[in-house]
């Protein structure tokens, strides 16, 4: 078997050597430490209380923050700006913008979400870590611009599984691989090269509870996915994406009454999976536009969102003009 680490891969398949792509290669490995790190908190999680359940604060959603949130975000900004090379770090568990040491010198932001379903740890459900990788912008006239760019400026995106194995998967615009954590060597390995999101679809994942609170086009839309497809939600977005990235379907958090804007974090979830989404043959929208074309208005703003296989998305369009009025 051929041993294939990520920052290899990465490199053997360049067309072109520059000191971006360099930079790229070593930000994901500082990545795979970060991984590392959080994996060996996630597997002892149920043998130490310190690690289960609320940390007794409240994070910027107004959510209780779980332990291992407050954790595993300290672990991202601790790793990455003493490899210093980021200005700038954008975090769900924080309000504002982090400014590195090394913000004049350093090149490039990320934007992460440090433990994505961390409610379901006590559980033993799975999670995962989620990020996005921009150049500093220049002449930002704030902090913010830095990290309120259009998705489509992203230079790479991915996120890492933590379940009964731990994967991770990313792009830099040149496909969608994934690699899988060997704990004999300390190594991610290449075990899922080139992932194409297959276009006959399983799948579809929403949170059934929000039927009633949905507009009329997306409770027929469910309605539509019902009849073909087998319902599979765990309440953990990498999860549920991951599984339909290999397998095919759909993700759906729609507006509905009580949050019109959905409750996904555009920076933080919806651009970096949108990008790998794209990059695998899949589509993702809020319903409106195109995810990566939305030009950010804010840190923390809250996009819905529809994610998956091409053509579960084009049925959702197919539906608008027939769509019943509530």
């Amino acid at each position: 078997m051929s041993i294939i680490t990520i920052e290899r891969h990465f490199l053997d398949h360049l067309t072109t050597f520059n000191s971006q792509n360099q930079d790229i290669a070593n930000i994901l490995y500082d990545i795979n430490v970060v991984a590392k790190l959080i994996r060996q908190k996630v597997i002892r999680a149920g043998l130490n209380d310190d690690l289960i359940g609320s940390s007794g604060t409240i994070n910027t959603s107004g959510e209780d923050a779980q332990a291992l949130d407050i954790y595993s975000n300290n672990v991202v900004k601790e790793v990455l700006s003493s490899h210093r090379r980021f200005s700038y770090m954008g975090s769900e568990e924080e309000a504002e913008v982090v400014q590195t040491d090394t913000y004049e010198t350093s090149d490039y932001v990320i934007l992460f979400d440090p433990l994505d379903g961390s409610s379901n740890i006590d559980v033993n459900v799975s999670v995962g870590t989620i990020f996005s990788i921009f150049k500093k912008k220049e002449n930002a006239q704030k902090l913010t611009d830095h990290c309120c760019q259009k998705g489509t400026e992203q230079i790479a995106a991915g996120y890492v599984i933590y379940g009964s194995s731990v994967v991770m998967v990313y792009t830099a615009g040149n496909g969608v691989h994934g690699f899988t954590y060997d704990p004999t060597i300390g190594e991610f390995l290449l075990s899922h090269e080139n992932i194409r999101i297959p276009e006959s679809s399983s799948y579809y994942s929403v949170n059934e509870s929000l039927y009633n609170l949905c507009d009329a086009l997306n409770q027929q839309y469910i309605d539509q996915l019902k009849k073909d497809l087998s319902l599979r939600y765990v309440g953990s977005l990498v999860a549920d994406f991951h599984r339909n990235l290999l397998k095919g379907g759909i993700y759906i958090y729609p507006g509905t009454d009580k949050n019109p804007n959905g409750k996904l974090r555009l920076l933080y979830e919806a651009n970096p999976l949108a990008f790998i989404c794209e990059q695998a043959g899949g589509s993702a929208t809020n319903g409106h536009e195109r995810i990566l074309d939305m030009d950010p208005t804010e840190l923390h703003q809250r996009v819905p969102l529809y994610i998956g296989s091409t053509s579960l998305i084009n049925q959702y369009e197919a539906l608008k003009p027939h769509a019943k009025r509530a």
